[in-house]
């Protein structure tokens, strides 16, 4: 059966929390034992009604605040599809947490309040779901109850956000009037809205097509783990795991191993310990070739007339995480896949206003939640696609050498 990944983002208080619970709710995905607890909340809050956003809001702090903090997961599937849900938090400090919901989804869905319209909030997290390559945007106009249903505050809303979203790297975006709260156009149509002839949301999550969002045409698969048992029934076996990150992989295949640029044939390709002819992804296998040649973890397999990059200099466009502004010069490990290395920030080129999307080259202080474009140089090469054209090869995270956290994610390009 087929998966989606989808996000939800916005400004604080949009309601994607309540979204979430009642899509759950709607489509009977939650238990009952679930379903009295958040009742048994509800009422301790003093709410007259069941507040669904608590099917999400797991931590003690998101509870007793109402907002989210933390990306909370939830799985759940339909007849027609499996889904993985992140709902990411709202608040401009939570950003971060925010880039690390949008880094797996096909989808975003993007929840403005029709009281309020566009935010800032609204176009730094459209901006940050363009960047990091999400093919889908579905924009529910939320909360239509308290603007009476209507119609012309949909439209307006639509109008604005086409006119900005013209600047974004995203061609398929779908715009539904919603009321998380009352369900209006969440699973079941809308009663309230019959000027509205689009699809509810549940229909859309079913049938978006995104089979081709995968890349199958370059072939790369990252080296995770050598696999040496040196036992007497594998005296002399070695093969390499990992998972396949874009292409197809075929047994007889002749492959290149990068950065060295030795070459030999696929000779098996193992999955759960069976053997199959061919690999794509998002499989985890084992990878057999005729030759022993040097391949270590970090290293990668493609195919000799369609190779990706290998510098030691890198462009790329940071969502930076930090707590401590970025410094130009500023040395870190940087993880690209399954390599990772020691780098530095070379050069940084502009900021990217959030607002205009315009580029800034004179105000080179950057700070937590800014989207700047830099120069990295590394001790050694990395081995990467244009983000554009492979989010898993074209993607990056730099690791703080002192705290070994993530401070910033990056995508290159």
């Amino acid at each position: 059966m087929e998966l989606l990944r989808f996000m939800t983002c916005g400004n604080v208080d949009d309601g994607k929390s309540t979204l979430i619970g009642r899509l759950l709710y709607d489509s009977k995905a939650i238990f009952e034992d679930q379903l009295e607890a958040v009742k048994r909340s509800s009422e301790l809050k003093g709410k007259e009604y069941v507040d669904l956003s608590l099917l999400t809001d797991g931590l003690k702090a998101e509870r007793e605040q109402g907002i989210t903090i933390d990306v909370a997961y939830r799985y759940f599937s339909t007849p027609k599809r499996k889904f993985i849900i992140a709902d990411t938090p709202g608040h401009v400090q939570y950003t971060r947490n925010m880039v690390t919901g949008a880094s797996t989804a096909n989808l975003a869905l993007v929840l403005i309040d029709a009281r309020n319209g566009i935010t800032e909030q609204t176009r730094r997290h459209s901006f940050i779901a363009s960047l990091v390559g999400i093919p889908h945007l579905v924009i529910c106009v939320n909360k239509m109850d308290l603007v009476s249903y209507s119609e012309e505050v949909f439209n307006r809303i639509t109008e604005d956000f086409k006119e900005f979203s013209a600047r974004l790297d995203i061609h398929d975006i779908h715009f539904i009037p919603t009321s998380a709260l009352n369900g209006d156009n969440i699973v079941d149509r809308s009663e309230n809205m019959k000027w509205y002839s689009g699809s509810t949301l549940m229909y859309l999550l079913e049938t978006l097509h995104i089979t081709s969002d995968q890349n199958l045409i370059d072939m790369r698969f990252p080296v995770q783990y050598v696999i040496r048992p040196h036992s007497k029934n594998y005296h002399d076996y070695r093969a390499y795991a990992g998972q396949m990150a874009s292409g197809i992989l075929r047994e007889g295949d002749e492959v290149v191993v990068l950065p060295s640029g030795l070459t030999s044939k696929v000779r098996a390709i193992r999955e759960d310990n069976l053997n199959i002819r061919e690999a794509f992804p998002p499989m985890s296998v084992s990878v057999q070739l005729d030759d022993d040649v040097d391949v270590s973890r970090g290293d990668m397999l493609v195919r000799v007339h369609n190779q990706p990059t290998v510098s030691q200099d890198v462009n790329a466009l940071l969502c930076w995480m930090g707590n401590k502004p970025l410094q130009q010069g500023g040395k870190f490990f940087i993880r690209q896949g399954t390599r990772e290395v020691r780098g530095i920030i070379k050069d940084i080129i502009y900021k990217i206003d959030i607002n205009t999307l315009h580029r800034n080259e004179q105000d080179k202080q950057v700070t937590m939640n800014d989207i700047v474009r830099v120069r990295l140089h590394t001790a050694q090469p990395l081995i990467f696609d244009e983000y554009r054209k492979n989010r898993k090869t074209g993607s990056l995270i730099l690791i703080d050498e002192t705290s070994n956290e993530t401070i910033a994610a990056g995508m290159i390009n």
